[in-house]
């Protein structure tokens, strides 16, 4: 085996790169989704997978318990991107 077929690099190439967006913001009222500032928007950032991006989501929703109008997403990036390879 040679060194580089082990390397994080070529593992990671390995996977399908299936983008996820976390995003998140301070909603205008409970029961919708519509933001109350578009401007202070929190994009958190891209990810290769639905698991690591889970996990940013999953911080950032624990960080901000405290404001009951604050909510972060997880956005299929790939879905979009290419909705027939679903």
């Amino acid at each position: 085996m040679s060194p580089a077929s082990s390397s994080p690099a070529s593992e990671a190439s390995d996977k399908p790169q299936l983008l996820h967006l976390v995003f998140g913001g301070e909603l205008k009222s409970l029961d919708s989704t519509e933001f109350r500032d578009l401007s202070k928007l929190d994009v958190v950032g891209i990810f290769p997978d639905y698991a690591s991006a889970r996990e940013a989501w999953k911080s950032k929703a624990q960080a901000s318990v405290d404001n009951a109008l604050m909510r972060y997403f997880v956005v299929h990036m790939h879905r979009l991107l290419d909705p027939k390879h679903d």
